[in-house]
């Protein structure tokens, strides 16, 4: 297991991150998973143990129940609480009231407090934003956040679903305003869904903000198990998400099923480890039902690729240019040579 800073933060977290969402099952969340408190501190304690230090969940997560069993998991498997960097999130409803869900004051003080106390802890490591209120200006989130963060009550704070232009909007009026900032975006991206190369990649390189990747395995499409025939089994029969153009997902799987054969591990551990050899990934939440997907998802940590392994599969299904993508690389061509030309020759 490695560690990276989350961002540009001196919070060191595993390259795998535990998700939680499969902890509990009311409502919609039974579709994810429905492990109770017995079979979740199995899950806990085998991520712990193969050196994950980064736990992740949600307050939306069967109604509270995931971050109460994550909690309490903690507590019974006797994990220091220094040892953990916990992150959860708020935004989605939470009652039945007007103001029990969004991003603004009302919501996520009095949801902090309520993590909190489901948590069973003093303080939350990484407080994220679930996703964009485009009822709550951005400024009144961000003053809650860094008052939050002032309190002791939180210590980093990330955001998660929102688009480069929110985010990079986000970066400046905390600049301006000394505001905390946002250390670190929770995302979709597989190799089945790679849209945030175009935008949001080079802006969390360009500003130095950490990714966190959710759906690592594109809903349980990347497992190898789903074929062309459309005989399908598994979650995604059930919930058929996160979309993805399934055409191009099964070039993909062809090519990591090639991969996986002449290394001798699994499928899922070579999406994995796509993810994992990517400078900008900080870390990779994977989400368990059974002990067995728990740990063939921690062995992709050894699997090791190659960079012809790398561009096989960077080539098994790139994402579409868009404009003004293709603009911005057709007019930077000549630039980039002229820099080229300036690197000293070996």
């Amino acid at each position: 297991m490695r560690y990276n800073r989350l961002g540009h933060t001196g919070l060191f977290v595993s390259e795998l991150c535990l998700g939680t969402m499969t902890f509990g099952g009311k409502g919609m969340w039974t579709a994810i998973g429905t492990l109770d408190q017995s079979e979740s501190n199995m899950l806990v304690t085998s991520a712990i143990d193969a050196g994950v230090n980064f736990i992740d969940t949600a307050n939306v997560y069967s109604n509270g129940l995931s971050e109460r069993i994550t909690g309490q998991a903690l507590k019974d498997c006797g994990i220091a609480r220094h040892d953990v960097v916990l992150a959860t999130k708020a935004l989605g409803p939470m009652g039945e009231g007007v103001n029990d869900r969004g991003a603004s004051r009302h919501h996520l003080m009095n949801q902090v407090d309520a993590s909190l106390q489901r948590l069973q802890t003093g303080h939350i490591d990484l407080y994220q934003i679930h996703g964009w209120d485009p009822a709550t200006p951005m400024e009144e989130t961000l003053r809650a956040l860094d008052d939050i963060v002032r309190s002791g009550k939180v210590r980093y704070i990330g955001v998660s679903n929102w688009a480069a232009w929110q985010i990079a909007k986000a970066l400046g009026l905390s600049e301006r305003q000394r505001l905390e900032k946002f250390v670190s975006l929770q995302a979709y991206y597989s190799l089945a869904g790679r849209d945030l190369e175009r935008e949001i990649v080079p802006m969390l390189e360009s500003e130095g903000v950490g990714l966190m990747v959710w759906s690592p395995l594109a809903g349980g499409f990347l497992t190898g198990k789903y074929t062309r025939s459309g005989d399908e089994e598994g979650r995604r029969k059930e919930f058929d998400f996160p979309p993805i153009d399934k055409d191009k997902g099964f070039d993909a799987v062809e090519v990591m099923q090639a991969i996986a054969g002449e290394k001798s591990v699994t499928v899922p551990q070579i999406a994995l480890a796509w993810l994992l050899a990517k400078p900008f990934v900080s870390s990779v939440i994977i989400g368990a039902r059974k002990p067995d997907q728990l740990n063939d998802n921690l062995g992709a940590t050894s699997v090791k690729l190659s960079p012809e392994d790398m561009t096989r599969l960077d080539a098994a299904a790139p994402p579409a240019p868009t404009y003004p993508g293709w603009m911005i690389e057709r007019q930077g061509e000549y630039r980039r040579d002229a820099m080229a030309g300036d690197r000293p020759k070996h």
